[in-house]
Order: C-alpha cells, then sequence, then structure tokens
C-alpha cells in the first residue's frame, strides 16, 4: 500500500462519521481560535506597557551612584615619594548626588546615540491643600530640556503648560490624579512639605496623564532651582540625568557607552522598569499555558473518535491484516485521520480567531484607574506567526492523540479478530 491509498482508506472511516468527525474538528478549532486571541491579547498588552513605558521614561537613566571610584582631591605630596591624605568630614545624612553636573554632561553629549539630555532632581515631600494632604515625588528639572525626555509634552493635558512652568519659579506641572486628589485647578497654590518639615508654595501651572496610574497618581514636576532648594544641595548638583537617544532599541548599548564615559551607574529604560515589564509577561505566559489545556481536551477528542472508529473496523482490520497487510500501514492510516482532522480544525480555527480579535479590539469601555495602565480598550497585537504557531500545535496535537488507537488497531491478531474473540 502507498500513501495515496492510506489516505483513501483514511478520508473514508472519516466520511462515514461525519457528524463525530466535525465535532471533533470543532473542538480543535475553538482550541486555536482561543489561543490565537490569547496570544494576540498577552502580545498586545506586552506592547502596551513598553510602548507608555518608552513613552514616559527616560531611554536611559544615569544615576549619582559612582561606578568608577573618583580620585580623592585632599591628597598631600610628602617626602620620600609618600603621600597623607586629609579626611574630610562626611555625615551619613549628605545626599547622594551628581556634583558638577555641567561637566558630566558634556561628557554624555560627547557619546554617539545621545539626542537630548535633561538633568533632574527628585524629592520626596507631602502635598498639602487645606485639609487634603498626600504624599507625592517631585522632579525637578528644565522645562525646555525634559519637555521631549520622557514624553511630557505630548502628555500634558494643558498646552501651554511647560512655558508656563518656564516662566514661573514656584510653578507646578502635577499628574491628572494627584490634582483631583488635592482637589487643584489651575493657578491653585499648594504647600510642599519636605522630609526636613520646611515648607515651600507651589502654584499649579498644569497637569499631565502618562497612562500609569501610579505616575499620574504620585508626581509632579517643578523647576530645577526649587527643587535643589527643597532638597539643600548645590545648584551645581543633581539627582541624576536623563537621556533620550535616537534609536530606542540600542539604549541598552548607549546606557554602557555613557556609563564608561562618566564613571556614573546609567540603565537603559527596559532596565530600569523591568519589574513592570516582567510582571505583564510572566502573566501572559501563565494564560497562555492555562489556555493551551483547550487543546489538550480536543486532543482527549480526537482520541476518543480514534478510538471508537478502531473498535467499529476491526473486522476490517483483521481482513486487511489476512491479505498482509503491514501493521505499519495499518498505524499510518489511524495517525493520517488524526492529521485530517487537526487540519480541518485549524483552517476553521486560524478565521474565528481572526474575527474574535478583531471583535475585541472595537471594544470600547469607561477607562478606570483600578490597574496600573489607564486605558478604554484590549490591545490587540496579531501577527502571521501566531497563526502559524497555533496551526503547527493544533495538528500536532491530533497527531499525537491518534498514536495510542493506532497502536491499539495493530494490537489485535487477526485470527482471534476473525474468531469472534475480540
Amino acid at each position: 500500500m502507498d500513501w495515496m491509498d492510506h489516505l483513501r482508506f483514511a478520508f473514508v472511516h472519516l466520511r462515514e462519521r461525519r457528524r463525530q468527525t466535525l465535532l471533533t474538528a470543532l473542538g480543535v478549532a475553538v482550541g486555536s481560535a482561543m489561543l490565537i486571541t490569547t496570544i494576540s491579547v498577552a502580545r498586545g498588552s506586552s506592547a502596551n506597557v513598553i510602548s507608555k513605558v518608552i513613552d514616559t521614561s527616560p531611554h536611559v537613566l544615569v544615576k549619582a551612584d559612582r561606578v568608577t571610584p573618583l580620585v580623592p582631591d585632599n591628597i598631600v605630596p610628602q617626602a620620600g615619594g609618600q603621600v597623607s591624605m586629609v579626611v574630610k568630614n562626611v555625615t551619613p545624612d549628605d545626599e547622594v548626588v551628581i556634583k558638577s553636573y555641567t561637566g558630566v554632561v558634556e561628557a554624555i553629549a560627547g557619546v554617539s546615540g545621545v539626542s537630548r539630555i535633561s538633568p533632574f532632581v527628585e524629592s520626596r515631600v507631602i502635598a498639602r491643600n487645606k485639609t487634603r494632604f498626600t504624599p507625592c515625588v517631585l522632579k525637578g528639572v528644565v522645562p525646555e530640556l525634559e519637555a521631549d525626555i520622557a514624553g511630557l509634552r505630548k502628555n500634558l493635558l494643558d498646552p501651554n503648560a511647560i512655558e508656563e512652568l518656564g516662566a514661573t519659579p514656584n510653578g507646578m506641572i502635577a499628574g491628572y490624579l494627584l490634582a483631583e486628589k488635592l482637589h487643584l485647578r489651575y493657578r491653585d497654590r499648594v504647600v510642599l512639605v519636605t522630609k526636613n518639615g520646611e515648607e515651600f508654595s507651589a502654584t499649579l501651572v498644569g497637569r499631565f496623564g502618562s497612562g500609569f496610574n501610579v505616575k499620574d497618581e504620585r508626581e509632579a514636576i517643578v523647576n530645577l532651582a526649587l527643587a535643589q532648594r527643597m532638597e539643600g544641595i548645590a545648584s551645581s548638583s543633581v539627582s541624576g540625568i536623563g537621556l533620550s537617544t535616537s534609536r530606542v532599541e540600542r539604549a541598552a548599548a548607549t546606557a554602557a557607552l555613557v556609563q564608561s564615559a562618566t564613571g556614573y551607574k546609567s540603565e537603559s529604560w527596559d532596565e530600569t522598569n523591568r519589574n513592570v515589564i516582567d510582571f505583564y509577561n510572566r502573566n501572559a505566559a501563565i494564560t497562555l499555558v492555562l489556555v493551551g489545556f483547550v487543546f489538550v481536551v480536543a486532543g482527549l477528542g480526537v482520541s476518543s473518535v480514534m478510538t471508537t472508529v478502531v473498535l467499529q473496523k476491526v473486522k476490517d482490520i483483521a481482513i486487511l491484516r489476512s491479505m498482509g497487510v503491514r501493521a505499519s500501514s495499518i498505524t499510518r492510516i489511524f495517525m493520517l485521520e488524526g492529521l485530517m482532522i487537526g487540519i480541518l480544525g485549524v483552517l476553521f480555527g486560524s478565521p474565528i480567531g481572526h474575527v474574535i480579535c478583531h471583535a475585541i479590539s472595537t471594544i470600547r469601555f469607561e477607562a478606570t484607574t483600578a490597574g496600573v495602565l489607564r486605558a478604554d480598550r484590549i490591545n490587540i497585537l496579531e501577527s502571521p506567526d501566531a497563526h502559524l504557531i497555533v496551526a503547527l500545535f493544533g495538528i500536532v496535537i491530533a497527531v499525537i492523540s491518534s498514536i495510542s488507537p493506532a497502536r491499539k488497531a495493530t494490537s489485535y491478531m487477526p485470527v482471534s479478530i476473525l474468531r469472534g474473540e475480540v
């Protein structure tokens, strides 16, 4: 028997049980459609998070932690090639900052791939408006430098806030959720209380909405000079430096070059936000595994149909074996039946999955602040490779599920079957 004969036998067996064959193929189709949808939703969620992170974070963040120790500037040369060092009085409460940051900025400017540079000072304060108060993180920046570093300009809810912040020494741009919590309106004054108990007055000149609920609820932007006074550090010092790169996919390589040029620890956007990205990737992987069990159920359906066919065809199998047909040929016939069911299932499942993905992408709902991201839709990222992977997976599961019934078909002795002992 050649392969065409095997295919004819397999097709006839399935044709005789059309309803059962179609229902089994439908199980494979449902599994395929659900897995395609899940992969598309998982990829869409991860892509949305990564897009938000890129839009709201510096591509490279230069921290105040040194990786290359500074050469002490208080070494006093002595006779005989010896040196002595005068130890300065350093208190443990001193802020870890980048001193003389203008020199560091000049060194960064010479690094290939860096397009924009924005020094900043971070300060944790209590924001108070009359009887309402909440902790928040202030970021002191030079407005015209920060505007295009972390997508600040395009996330503004008040278009002229950047220019107004630059013209208002005690101005503040707050996350819109923070402004709502404090009941702040345009040009309202808010009191900022530092960790040392000092109070500074700020005026709300605008709001931003990044899409990250925690950021919009906890962060505000002020002028660099005001943040330096609040932290009690010199005007030549900053907490860190944010960088924008010409190619975001090469941010890690650019961070390594910046770290080598400055001696300060530098991180790319994906390293800084690794926890958020890993959280979404883990959730996506868990969901895929759970939905993958739908295919296992579909595989059990294929196995059930094949077992039924084997039991009904035992006499035909005995006759074929008596005529000299090899056991391997019988096995191939039933495995081809599993292959045909799998192919039929994925041919139906792939377009069904596409339709479901399209339907989900058109759904709109009211955005809430309950989750990590503010969104009014379920993000879908459908790609051809997802359909190909699912199709191959579905076919393989169907073929594997037919192995046991196929072996069972060859385990009977033809003489025993013909005598009616089976």
